[in-house]
């Protein structure tokens, strides 16, 4: 787990330069100027019905609450790595079932990066109408949306709403790093948040962005933009978690409070992400174990916190082999005990079976635990 200081990126810092964002209504009043240089798209026609006149009468999404979100993987045919929408679809239902509180699509964990504009539509349509299908017409559905340009960004916000996603989850920029500063940062999230027609959540994640890593004092300013209702943090920092759950009084398990989700981006730390006011998490290890985390969530929030920091440290050694595996070692894992899962998408690599055999191992303990609840 990262420490517990007010970092940023060490190459580049973004504490500087954060400036006021306008109230809600000069953003409303500003949003229509914003929304007429991304109005039109060169990716899809999708935004032709899906185009925004304010915040409000966009679009009523299903509400975020406090637990536990899984960013599903996508799942391809073997041999010639087209989507596999069956399985998608089988997948979305075992993780509602499992009482998870909402399902991401085009996360990491969704190789977004592989997948083209229309596939990104076509995994989210999926998932929405087997979770409608199945009778969980209520769960939310959260989709990655960051690309490298404000422009592209929107659009791919306005492709989510077309696909029955509720809310856009989005990194920052971080092709042209050297060229950014804290500004420009703010400026991308405030204008998307100004165009698109989905409410959205800041993706901190440092690893996938070339270290940048957005402060407390970032996040917290951003969030009184109406349209940034959260944000996932996946640096693992707790203590930029705590303080961004106070600044913006967050949602949590026990209060409603603001509404703003804060939310945790890794299974290793439920209980610390809950400590400190959080919001739950989203997280990749539900792909495997979604009752476990959401058992999880359920006893320390019932307080019962013995039986909660066992079953944390369980979570966090399976986290630990999803993280070392990423998602070859995921698929790997679901296929062996699961019947499904699949391979990565080419350049990845394929597992040799001595690896299949150690992911299998290094997750039997919470696989079995996983099968027992």
């Amino acid at each position: 787990m990262s420490s517990h200081h007010n970092i940023a990126s060490p190459a580049r810092s973004f504490l500087h330069h954060i400036k006021e964002l306008p109230s809600r209504s000069e953003t409303l009043s500003s949003q229509g100027a914003v929304e007429s240089i991304y109005s039109q798209s060169q990716y899809s026609k999708s935004s032709e019905s899906t185009a925004a006149s304010s915040i409000d009468d966009v679009h009523t999404p299903r509400p975020l609450i406090p637990g536990v979100y899984v960013p599903t993987v996508a799942f391809f045919e073997a041999f010639t790595e087209d989507l596999d929408l069956e399985t998608v679809a089988q997948h979305a239902v075992r993780l509602a079932k499992a009482g998870v509180a909402g399902i991401t699509t085009q996360g990491s964990n969704g190789e977004a990066v592989h997948l083209t504009h229309q596939e990104r539509r076509s995994v989210t349509k999926t998932t929405r109408k087997a979770l409608d299908d199945a009778g969980y017409q209520s769960t939310p559905i959260i989709v990655g949306c960051g690309a490298q340009s404000t422009r592209e960004t929107v659009e791919l916000c306005r492709e989510a709403l077309s696909s029955g996603g509720d809310y856009a989850l989005i990194l920052p920029p971080s092709y042209y790093k050297p060229m950014h500063r804290s500004d420009t940062v703010m400026e991308f999230f405030q204008d998307v948040a100004d165009a698109s027609p989905v409410p959205i959540l800041i993706y901190n994640y440092p690893a996938a962005v070339g270290g940048i890593d957005l402060d407390s004092d970032m996040i917290a300013q951003l969030s009184k933009h109406p349209n940034i209702v959260g944000c996932k943090l996946t640096c693992g920092n707790t203590g930029k978690l705590g303080r961004i759950a106070s600044a913006v009084d967050a949602t949590n398990p026990w209060d409603a409070n603001s509404g703003f989700m804060a939310m945790g981006g890794s299974a290793d730390f439920i209980i610390p992400t809950l400590a400190v006011g959080g919001s739950g998490v989203i997280c990749g290890l539900g792909n495997i174990a979604p009752k476990a985390c959401v058992k999880l969530v359920n006893l320390y929030t019932a307080g019962k916190m013995k039986e909660a920091k066992k079953l944390q440290a369980v979570v966090a050694r399976g986290d630990w082999a999803a993280i070392s595996g990423g998602i070859v070692g995921t698929k790997s894992v679901l296929e062996s005990y699961f019947g499904y899962g699949g391979l990565a998408r080419r350049p990845l690599p394929r597992p040799a079976k001595d690896e299949i055999m150690k992911y299998a191992k290094d997750f039997k303990e919470l696989v079995d635990l996983e099968k027992s609840l």
